[in-house]
């Protein structure tokens, strides 16, 4: 690291469970994040800020205004564009050293597979069930450990999914594909501060993650009810029956 990147960094590398060793491995990191909206916006801000090297963000829609109550990446003059291109301006503006990849588009099949093949690891920001089962799907298949934030009305929740780990469940032993209908926020309203809480404990996590940092959320989901501010702590299994992860024996990466 530089002189500027030692001075950036400073709280950060003064923690000793970090220090600059961790720091660089930071620097290092490539995250691929999955939404550019209210739980993407504050899990990019503090991953850049915090100087995760790489950002690679992929949402296929375009800023609009009723988005501007919770989507924190993005201004009244980016209504109209891509929110990806809104994302890499605000970013960079936060931290230039950080390389932010743009994706306009909906992650599917193989450029879903492709993207988080490339990644270290990934942070589910997306709103409906169809993608996050895919990106559950990619994960597993390619041993990328998954974040997974939700958020709708005044309840969140995050978990932590590290494939090939032993006792690791995936997003597929917690949720059914097919079982529960989407709960978006344009159908059923959310507080505006609540995506914030649940995107930055998905940015904590992902940096835990990527730092063997601590004990990490992995076979634990933790629900926050914003209206009676209660925490709770459920432990999520791995499911022998599983159709996803259910036969993956696989080796961890940790």
């Amino acid at each position: 690291m530089n002189d500027n990147q030692l001075l950036r960094y400073s709280r950060q590398i003064l923690l000793p469970q970090i220090g600059v060793a961790g720091q660089e491995k930071l620097l290092a990191t490539r995250a691929l994040i999955v939404g550019a909206g209210g739980l993407g916006s504050p899990a990019a801000i503090y991953l850049a800020a915090a100087g995760m090297g790489q950002l690679v963000i992929a949402d296929d829609d375009q800023v609009e205004l009723s988005n501007l109550q919770r989507q924190i990446l993005h201004h009244e003059n980016d209504i109209g564009r891509d929110k990806v291109a809104s994302a890499r301006d605000t970013l960079t503006a936060i931290n230039p050293e950080v390389q932010v990849t743009p994706i306009a588009e909906r992650l599917q099949g193989n450029r879903l597979e492709q993207a988080v093949s490339e990644a270290d690891l990934v942070l589910d920001c997306s709103d409906n069930f169809t993608t996050r089962f895919a990106v559950n799907q990619a994960c597993v298949s390619h041993r990328t450990p998954l974040i997974s934030g939700a958020a709708v009305r005044l309840e969140g929740q995050v978990a932590v999914f590290i494939p090939g780990r032993q006792d690791s469940p995936c997003y597929g032993c917690l949720y059914r594909e097919g079982e529960d209908p989407d709960q978006t926020c344009s159908e059923n309203g959310v507080l505006s501060p609540l995506v914030g809480i649940i995107g930055s404990l998905q940015a904590l996590e992902a940096v835990k993650v990527a730092l063997s940092l601590g004990e990490d959320l992995c076979g634990r989901l933790v629900v926050f009810d914003a209206y009676r501010h209660e925490w709770r702590t459920l432990k999520v299994p791995r499911d022998p029956g599983c159709p996803v992860c259910g036969r993956n024996k696989g080796v961890s990466r940790r």
